[in-house]
């Protein structure tokens, strides 16, 4: 663990030029904050407090600097207009993953300073440099109250996002992730106390920011740290605005294994293949908002989204569409035995507005948003691997694939290999129609393979069918696929050592360009166990012939 820890932080020329410049960053800021303190002879009495009142000062710099980083992250659509053009500069699909980094550097430098002021203000109090008791400047002045308030959001906020919590029960996340708003405003008014001046006793005054800077010798960070605040809230204010735009729930969709399939009418919405979007349905709750991937294809008329029924809000969704949790239990052991009237594997209900008495909420979108697998126009060869709901993303990408393919814009991607891996077999269901059409209208039979995974431990009747129905067949008796489908877990090794070696030979890519280096894009959705063995598998493959790129779609 040690030494693939060291290689992939150190050896590792872009993870190691981030080091540089992150850790760098915070590091300088925190020396330049101690020795500012230190060296400022206005501010000697208060060093008299020694190496605490330093390291107060230091972290407190950093914080105010995480406290502007933390945000630029969240800019997405300033990261979603950009991203296209500037990928190459930093990882724009990583946006989350920065955020986080930033967030872990908050924790550490509000220990560091909020331990440094617990022993300044024992100290002041000891030494009575101040004519103050440390439980006035905690609880009676600006900078203790806000320091304490924002200690008790960051530990609401850093509770909730992990990420059991986060799967499990998304509006506790959600919800507290929303106090953001009250931390931000309580650390631009952070220093309104006044602790670092010159003087025994606070200057104040009655404007912003309440207190006269002659006496008080702060940073004054907020002028700098306020910016990123005020886009973010720009950005926040016009994606309510885009939201409000027309838009219109037509039909829903329910498919075996628990997927919702909902089809939305809203002209003003453009989108690439591979985005997401937010979705908000006011009946339900007027402030949640919930990231899905589109499934449709920007040639649909329709926007499109597949909910899997995971959580408290889905199965909401589901039992107001009166196809709740216990419903599709029986959908789906119906599907496996296939014995329901009228339901094979690959059939779907669609929800009746007519004759019933269930009717279509009003619903809102927001965005789309950015993710790695819009850029699979511009390798030679994609590998579009999806596990279980997390093959959505590609069902919007294998429909854009087919259009493209009969305008003959198919761009520098030459070859396709997509792979699903399911748990049971009702799954395949949720978009076989799709894989049926795009399978048929192949000309090429090489140009799209098609791999069907599926996990789940084969009964005995299941086996029978097999047994009977596949010999000789045309068609894979549990997909209805030409491709046949397989039993287990892919063998990532083996599969990209194969294709090495076939690209090297040149009888993978046959042509001009086969002996040139070949680009090979692998995209994933799903769980961070399968995209740790394949990342593994693109880094150990990649060869001076073969560039194997990872990409992991992030919300």
């Amino acid at each position: 663990m040690g030494e693939n820890w060291f290689q992939r932080e150190f050896l590792n020329a872009k993870r190691l030029a981030f080091n540089f410049f992150f850790y760098g960053s915070h590091f300088g800021l925190f020396a330049y904050g101690w020795y500012s303190q230190a060296a400022n002879q206005r501010l000697a009495g208060l060093n008299s407090l020694k190496w605490s009142v330093w390291s107060s000062r230091g972290a407190g710099l950093v914080l105010a600097y995480d406290g502007g980083l933390i945000l630029l992250p969240m800019l997405r659509n300033i990261i979603r207009v950009i991203r296209p053009h500037m990928t190459w500069l930093f990882p724009a699909d990583e946006n989350i993953w920065f955020h986080r980094q930033v967030a872990y550097m908050m924790a550490f430098w509000a220990m560091v300073h909020t331990t440094a002021h617990y022993v300044n203000f024992v100290n002041v109090e000891r030494t009575q440099i101040r004519k103050q008791l440390a439980l006035q400047i905690h609880y009676t002045q600006a900078g203790g109250i806000t320091g304490h308030f924002m200690l008790l959001i960051m530990v609401l906020m850093y509770s909730t996002a992990h990420q059991k919590i986060r799967k499990q029960c998304f509006e506790a996340f959600w919800y507290t992730h929303h106090l953001a708003f009250f931390f931000m405003i309580a650390i631009y008014t952070h220093a309104t106390g006044c602790f670092v001046r010159d003087s025994v006793d606070p200057d104040y005054s009655n404007v912003f920011p309440f207190y006269k800077v002659g006496h008080c010798l702060g940073y004054e960070s907020w002028r700098f740290i306020i910016w990123p605040g005020i886009i973010y809230f720009g950005e926040r204010m016009w994606r309510e605005i885009r939201a409000r735009q027309k838009t219109r729930l037509s039909k829903v969709l329910v498919h075996p294994s628990g997927a919702m399939e909902l089809r939305i009418i809203k002209p003003s919405f453009k989108y690439v293949a591979g985005q997401w979007l937010f979705i908000q349905i006011p009946e339900l709750s007027s402030f949640q908002w919930h990231p899905f991937t589109i499934t449709s294809a920007p040639e649909d008329p329709y926007v499109s989204i597949h909910i899997r029924q995971v959580g408290d809000w889905t199965e909401a969704l589901g039992e107001r569409f009166g196809v709740g949790p216990s419903v599709v239990k029986t959908m789906t052991q119906a599907a496996i035995k296939g014995k329901e009237k009228g339901l094979s594997q690959g059939d779907f209900v669609e929800i009746d507005t007519v004759s019933s008495a269930i009717t279509l909420p009003a619903v809102r979108i927001d965005g789309p948003y950015g993710a790695p697998a819009e850029d699979v126009f511009k390798a030679e060869v994609a590998m579009l691997i999806g596990a279980g709901i997390g093959v959505t993303p590609f069902a919007s990408i294998l429909k854009h694939i087919w259009y493209r393919q009969k305008r003959g814009q198919l761009g520098s991607l030459r070859r396709v290999e997509f792979f699903w891996i399911c748990r049971d077999s009702p799954s395949f269901g949720w978009f076989q129609s799709l894989l049926q059409e795009v399978e048929a209208a192949q000309a090429d039979p090489n140009f799209l393979r098609i791999n069907i995974y599926l996990t789940q431990k084969i009964g005995e009747d299941m086996l029978w069918n097999i047994a009977v129905n596949d010999a000789g067949a045309e068609y894979d008796p549990l997909t209805l696929l030409r491709t046949r489908t397989m039993f287990g877990r892919p063998d990532w090794d083996a599969i990209y050592s194969r294709m090495r070696g076939a690209i090297e030979a040149g009888s993978y890519l046959p042509g001009s360009k086969s002996q040139l280096k070949t680009k090979v894009a692998t995209y994933f959705c799903g769980p961070p166990v399968i995209a740790k063995s394949l990342k593994a598998a693109t880094t150990k493959y990649s060869s001076a012939a073969v560039d194997f790129t990872f990409a992991k779609e992030h919300f």
